[in-house]
């Protein structure tokens, strides 16, 4: 039986990062950090991203609600940079956006 490592997870996590929600035909699988932005913050749309998130890699589902947070810190006067930390590994939403 293989176990799996937080290199395996890490991987699945910025795998799901990098797709966009519908990049497979007929799944509803990837991320969409972009509808993060402009809203209020008690709105529960960052729950709802880490509910998706568990749910398309659902090996997260087995780790302690704590080990998945979503944060927004403040970047000059009007920015907000997102961090994604899984498990203790960090994602900067910023940078994956970016890329599309």
């Amino acid at each position: 039986m293989k176990t799996i490592t937080g290199d395996d997870i890490q991987a699945m996590v910025s795998h799901w990062l990098e797709t966009p929600v519908n990049g497979y035909l007929g799944s509803g699988y990837g991320s969409d950090a972009n509808s993060l932005l402009q809203r209020a913050q008690s709105d529960g749309r960052a729950d709802s991203f880490v509910r998706k998130l568990r749910s398309d890699v659902s090996v997260l589902e087995v780790l302690p609600s704590s080990a998945v947070t979503l944060y927004g810190a403040p970047e000059g006067i009007d920015q907000l940079r997102l961090t994604l930390d899984v498990a203790g590994r960090s994602y900067d939403l910023n940078d994956y956006e970016a890329s599309r």
